[in-house]
């Protein structure tokens, strides 16, 4: 086959691993999201107390030993076990790879949060007395530490580092990886996001106070975007790692393609410490619509961001309408509303879960939606059952996060 320099300038997904509350590789997820299952369930958390959360419950020991998973921490541990997957489902020779020549981007909303809390728990017992600190908190804490772990199980020994942005993270991992490939940092990248948010009491207990976290008798029904009776967020774990290849690569291996990347953007709202700005989010969608060279009305389907929050819904319709108008034909889905809000994982999940629209023709849709806020009206939200036969060419998704940090990543069927 011959290799163009055209080719090498086209950026390519060829596997998905992931773990999420409802599903714990793509398949099983896709099938959850079309059959409207839920995997919010209660949960309890120190000095919280009972609340709910979108669990995950991978099997941990699948590319781990015990002792490994005692050293490590949840987001690594997370990390390891989609990494993984995704060379598995990519149909890479792991044998057969340069490991100088892969590197590992990984989004996050925060880290070392949980680790801190668990050894101040421990060392509650013995008066505080420091002595018991465990001597594994500075690794587990550090800021590159999933992506780190990462290569400490894999034997990879290319570039690694997290990307720290909010809730826009998965989408931000994804965009680095794509940018060291087109740099000729790397010839593989693993990128993407993980959260291990629920085993943090701070996350739950900030929300709780600025009115923001989800309640329901139904956990299966809390997390309710666009609906006027929402009343927050549901927190959850999880993660999603793709491995992305430019084009040529792929071509000359028959590497199956999910789907390519043909535009991305990242902006700054600048205004507020947690309220969106509609006009920047707005804008972050036209640089990426105008990046991948296309036009609003090519894009077929967007991945909402949208955390059941009323100023974050309304917010993102406000944005969704100064881009696409009234416009009918390009879709709208939601995918927290089956498991919460994952933060530092959530766009790269959200995602895969509509990647395989480009195959079977189906917009997933957001449920738990009984009454639409009338603020959050768009003609083309696919609200409570798919919307099936229509066909699906070019997805934008949405991440946005705290600090005003907006992202928007195109992915167009190859």
């Amino acid at each position: 086959m011959i290799r163009s320099a055209q080719d090498d300038q086209r950026i390519v997904i060829t596997g998905v691993g992931l773990t999420a509350p409802n599903g714990d590789n793509l398949a099983d997820y896709r099938a959850a999201l079309l059959a409207g299952k839920s995997g919010v369930e209660p949960y309890h958390i120190r000095y919280v107390g009972d609340t709910l959360a979108g669990v995950c419950h991978f099997d941990e020991l699948k590319y781990q030993k015990r002792k490994e998973l005692r050293r490590g921490t949840r987001a690594g541990s997370v990390g390891v076990y989609c990494a993984n997957e995704a060379i598995s489902d990519s149909g890479i020779d792991w044998s057969e790879v340069d490991p100088t020549r892969v590197g590992i981007y990984v989004g996050v909303t925060e880290h070392g949060n949980v680790e801190t809390e668990n050894e101040i728990n421990e060392i509650k017992a013995f008066d505080y007395d420091t002595k018991v600190w465990s001597h594994h908190h500075n690794p587990r804490t550090v800021a590159n530490n999933p992506a780190g772990e990462i290569t400490l199980n894999m034997g990879v020994t290319g570039p690694h580092y997290t990307i720290g942005a909010a809730c826009a993270a998965g989408n931000a991992g994804m965009i680095q990886g794509a940018q060291m490939l087109l740099l000729g940092e790397c010839d593989l990248a693993i990128a993407g996001g993980v959260s291990e948010s629920i085993h943090t009491f701070g996350i739950f207990a900030g929300f709780a106070s600025q009115g923001a976290l989800a309640e329901h008798d139904d956990p299966t029904s809390a997390s309710r975007p666009f609906d006027r009776d929402r009343n927050g967020i549901v927190v959850s774990e999880g993660g999603c790692l793709f491995t992305l290849e430019r084009f040529s690569d792929a071509s000359q291996r028959g590497a199956k393609i999910y789907g390519e990347l043909v535009g991305y953007a990242m902006n700054s709202d600048a205004s507020d410490f947690v309220l969106p700005n509609p006009k920047q989010q707005a804008r972050c969608m036209n640089m990426a619509i105008e990046r991948a060279g296309l036009n609003t009305d090519d894009i077929d389907l967007v991945s909402s961001h949208a955390t059941a929050t009323s100023s974050g819904d309304i917010q993102e319709c406000d944005a969704l309408r100064r881009v696409f108008g009234d416009s009918r034909s390009t879709l709208v889905n939601n995918t927290k509303s089956y498991i919460g809000h994952a933060m530092g994982a959530a766009g790269s999940l959200e995602l895969a879960g509509n990647l395989p629209s480009f195959e079977d023709g189906v917009c997933h849709p957001t449920i738990n939606v009984d009454n639409l806020d009338p603020e959050c009206e768009l003609p083309g939200l696919v609200l409570n059952e798919p919307r099936e036969n229509s066909p699906v060419e070019v997805i934008l998704n949405n991440s946005f996060g705290m600090l005003g940090i907006n992202s928007a990543v195109i992915i167009k069927k190859v």
